[in-house]
């Protein structure tokens, strides 16, 4: 027993000696890596193996390779497709533009038209039925009712108001106004023309609502307490205020035909590109359905405007060659070239407004109805306005003024014609009706 374990103390002594051994060895080989400066870590091995894959990737990353990932790589649409299609749809919208808003400037067109001709075509009959009935009243009596209906009241002040300001606008020389224009610059002439638009636009504002105050003021019953200054004030103040617009109209149709009858048509040229100006006014501003529809109305009575200002142009020069033809084809280059920059300028203006504000070509449908409402709400029995007003109203257009000034511009210019000439421009009139 004895034996035994002396044997396996040594034996344990032993196992404790080795231990020893192994620990000093591992020490000191551990001292003489840290005095090579050689450092045996975790994940040494691995770092150096991503250090060669790193070398690898970076030869592999040469020009040849980089032009051939370009060419190759794809990318699917249909990962965004709402936003794609509603790039599409504004493309459509834009391509619609044109042909709706023609559609609205058409109708509008002849909205305008229809109450200008009304002017020289039913007003006349209306007031001489008017008169007639004012003077066969005596005759045969009221009978209780008025002596005048409101709306032969209305078109009585008229028909005085347009033969009052014809004699005044018998006075105006149209000669010595031309000569006073042409002899001023050109920056002049555009800064003028420039600032009778915007007094256009303030007249036409501003001059309804002195018509309609007139209208009223003519047509109030009795009954009710005077609140006025009279039925007298108000009609001078609406003579004066015709004879005004129709001076300013006068003065922009001169001084677009000093710009057509110009040498280097520079003149012609600074006024079309002030259509584009208007552009830039209007494309970046926000812009609601309502803000567009008063827009659109503008847009239709300053085309209407125009195209009678080119007519008016058209029959001076045409006068001062002795109605010549071969001088009518001098002017069409000019006439075609105003009208399609206005055009122009009205479908770019519309399509970017629509395209930047989101709203549907399909609006330009509901505007037409809109018109077509007022034009048949007018003519119904209980109707409250002429048709001839509602579309001032809406539009700003005032025919007053206008068809004042191409009556004295007509009357003027046919002076110079023959007999036969004179009778087919009576006989136009005639089929008018």
């Amino acid at each position: 027993m004895a034996d035994s374990l002396s044997t396996g103390l040594g034996e344990e002594k032993e196992k404790e000696n080795e231990d020893r051994e192994k620990d000093t060895k591992a020490v000191k080989t551990d001292q003489n890596k840290e005095k090579d400066g050689i450092t045996d870590t975790p994940g040494f091995h691995d770092k150096n193996g991503g250090d060669r894959d790193r070398k690898g990737n970076l030869s592999d990353l040469s020009l040849v390779r980089f032009i051939t990932t370009e060419l190759t790589r794809g990318y699917f649409l249909e990962h965004n497709e709402a936003k794609y299609t509603e790039r599409r749809e504004r493309v459509y919208t834009c391509l619609r533009i044109p042909k709706e808003l023609e559609k609205l400037m058409t109708f509008g067109f002849f909205l305008c038209l229809d109450t200008f001709l009304y002017m020289f075509t039913l007003l006349p009959l209306r007031v001489i039925l008017a008169l007639l009935r004012l003077l066969t009243v005596p005759c045969c009596g009221l009978g209780g009712s008025r002596l005048l209906q409101p709306a032969q009241v209305c078109d009585v002040l008229k028909g005085f108001i347009m033969v009052l300001c014809y004699s005044m606008m018998s006075y105006v020389d149209y000669s010595m106004m031309y000569h006073l224009i042409r002899g001023q610059s050109v920056i002049k002439l555009y800064i003028i023309y420039n600032m009778l638009e915007v007094a256009d636009r303030l007249f036409s504002s501003f001059g309804q609502d002195i018509l309609d105050a007139l209208y009223w003021t003519a047509t109030e019953p009795k009954e009710k307490k005077r609140a006025h200054i009279g039925v007298i004030p108000h009609f001078l103040m609406a003579v004066l205020y015709v004879f005004l617009h129709a001076i300013l109209i006068m003065v922009q149709a001169t001084t677009l035909n000093v710009a057509f009858n110009s040498h280097n048509k520079s003149l012609l040229t600074i006024m079309m590109s002030n259509n584009f100006v208007e552009i830039k006014g209007s494309v970046f501003k926000k812009f609601e359905k309502n803000n567009l529809f008063q827009m659109s109305n503008s847009d239709i009575k300053e085309r209407f405007t125009n195209y009678i200002l080119l007519l008016i142009v058209c029959l001076r020069n045409m006068e001062q060659f002795s109605w010549n033809p071969d001088h009518f084809w001098v002017l069409f280059p000019d006439v075609v070239m105003v009208i399609t920059s206005e055009v122009a300028v009205d479908v770019v203006k519309h399509a970017f407004i629509t395209k930047f504000n989101d709203i549907s070509a399909d609006v330009y449908g509901e505007y037409r109805a809109s018109l077509a409402f007022d034009l048949v709400s007018s003519r119904q029995k209980n109707a409250y306005t002429d048709y001839s007003d509602s579309v001032s109203r809406r539009m700003g257009f005032i025919p007053l003024p206008l068809a004042l000034l191409v009556c004295h511009s007509m009357f003027t210019s046919v002076m110079t014609l023959n007999l036969y000439i004179f009778t087919c421009f009576q006989l136009f009139f005639v089929f008018l009706f």
